[in-house]
């Protein structure tokens, strides 16, 4: 069953949970995965997967998001709690990963990490690419190939819009030759939603990825319906506004009717809410740790 906005309002209001609703848009760190996590409880049902429009693909409506947390060294024990979050992440059927270049070194841990853990068949592997100049994207998506040890990416995105008028017809190419199986482009700044509308008019996107949370919601004026419309698939980065949702929540316990939905967590209800949303396929939250992983995937399923 999808929660929908009108049922979060209806209920919210007698729950005493609907006044986070209409607080205004927060800004932070990075995204954060749950902090507080509630003690283990299997939601019901099966894992829940949305179709790519373009090409009819279903990935699960919960990914990983590698910012920051993935650009860490090459010593097994570097790499040893998102290894295992990958592994977690995994195990509980998630599959897409996103990473970028412009990651630190996030690009090429997840690269080794998906080899040597032996995920490559599970997973979609989405990236970016952000040039200075043809030469440069070029080289950033030769490299994106040899790091994630993989001839076929699942998706390159244009990362925050850069370079679009040179980099589109070069991911369109990629994508006749089977090089990449999906093309896309990301935004994760509301001062960036007047041009990447412009675009997604003008152009044919499998994939938008874009910033969206309870609490930054300015995506559902347009870029959404947009979306939806285009028959282009949404992939969700910050679904935690930053780590603002769980600010304004603080340390209040959830709703009682959150069970009935399978929620268990805050972080759960987060991700569920952006997931009600019809043009949201999949939500990324930036995700390092084991116990994370799990509780997002929680919110992929009941």
């Amino acid at each position: 069953m999808i929660i929908t906005r009108r049922d979060l309002l209806k209920l919210g209001a007698t729950a005493g949970a609907g006044a986070m609703l209409g607080c205004r848009a927060g800004s932070g760190a990075e995204d954060v995965s749950s902090p507080a996590l509630a003690p283990p409880r299997a939601a019901p049902g099966g894992l829940l997967r949305r179709a790519i429009p373009s090409s009819g693909e279903r990935i699960p409506i919960v990914g990983l998001g590698t910012a920051r947390r993935y650009d860490v060294g090459a010593s097994p024990e570097e790499r040893r709690e998102v290894a295992e979050t990958l592994r977690a992440f995994t195990d509980a059927g998630g599959s897409v990963i996103d990473t970028a270049p412009s990651y630190g070194r996030a690009e090429p841990v997840v690269g080794d990490l998906v080899r040597e853990l032996g995920l490559r068949e599970q997973v979609f592997l989405a990236t970016k690419v952000a040039g200075e100049n043809l030469e440069d994207a070029a080289r950033q998506i030769g490299q994106s190939f040899q790091r994630l040890h993989t001839d076929v990416i699942d998706l390159i995105q244009i990362h925050n819009l850069r370079g679009i008028g040179r980099d589109y017809r070069t991911l369109l190419e990629l994508k006749e030759q089977g090089r990449i199986r999906h093309h896309g482009v990301t935004t994760s700044s509301r001062s960036q939603y007047e041009e990447l509308a412009s675009h997604m008019r003008t152009k044919e996107f499998d994939v938008v990825q874009l910033n969206y949370s309870l609490l930054q919601r300015e995506a559902e004026a347009e870029l959404l319906p947009l979306a939806r419309d285009r028959g282009m698939a949404v992939l969700v980065n910050l679904p935690f506004g930053r780590g603002s949702t769980f600010a304004r929540v603080g340390s209040q316990p959830l709703p009682e009717w959150a069970g009935e939905w399978g929620i268990a967590t805050w972080g759960q209800f987060f991700l569920k809410w952006i997931l009600s949303h019809p043009a949201v396929t999949c939500v990324i939250p930036g995700t390092a740790r084991p116990d994370y992983a799990r509780d997002n995937m929680g919110a992929a399923r009941g």
